[in-house]
């Protein structure tokens, strides 16, 4: 697997009281994209933000926006969230609705589509999805909070995704740093999603850097 690791940024640990700063910040120091977490305090046991917020986020930076989200009904709030400016969703498997009903809308609509499987959820499930999404995201943590352990123990769910589908852009988020990304990239993820990790850090080039494997 040769495919190009990319680093994406996930707001959840910025300074909100500074958002504009902070996008900035990792825009500069040469993140791909930003990861948005949206939960919506039922799905998981968080709340964050809505469309409007990820609109705002729009008008500050031409990095790609990619959600990620953690509600319960994504296909009843789908079409807000494509209009609010996202480049990609991602939704869970767990969520109540069709998946593919959601992947045409998306695809419609020319919004990357992916799904997001937990940790402890079956590879079975995911398959049928495999060569209709752009890419699979899988949580190396239980969704709803930043700061978490990483679980060891999901990395050969990605090593057999990437086996399964060798074209597909796998994603990783959760408790992925200097620590934890090489383990996630030698499994075969090409896309890692990092929050406190970056954002707590001094230097940001260099945190970015280190996660694409860049650094040591």
């Amino acid at each position: 697997m040769n495919k190009k690791i990319r680093v994406s940024a996930s707001i959840l640990s910025a300074d909100f009281s500074n958002l504009h700063d902070e996008i900035k910040s990792v825009e500069e120091a040469g993140v791909d994209e930003l990861h948005l977490d949206v939960m919506d305090g039922h799905f998981v046991p968080n709340i964050t933000f809505g469309p409007f917020i990820i609109e705002a986020i729009k008008k500050i930076t031409d990095l790609p926006l990619v959600a990620h989200l953690m509600i319960t009904e994504p296909d009843r709030y789908i079409e807000e969230f494509i209009n609010a400016g996202c480049s990609a969703i991602g939704f869970h498997l767990e969520s109540k609705g069709d998946p593919i009903c959601v992947i045409n809308k998306l695809r419609e609509n020319k919004v990357k589509s992916g799904i997001v499987i937990n940790p402890d959820s079956s590879i079975e499930g995911v398959k049928p999805y495999l060569d209709k999404v752009d890419f699979v995201l899988v949580m190396t943590v239980y969704p709803g909070f930043a700061a978490q352990k990483f679980i060891p123990d999901v990395l050969p769910k990605i090593r057999e995704i990437r086996n399964l589908a060798p074209l597909l852009d796998i994603s990783v988020d959760g408790g992925i740093n200097n620590e934890t990304v090489d383990s996630v990239i030698e499994a075969g993820a090409n896309i890692v999603v990092s929050a406190s990790y970056i954002f707590s850090s001094k230097n940001r080039k260099y945190a970015i850097q280190r996660l694409r494997g860049k650094a040591d």
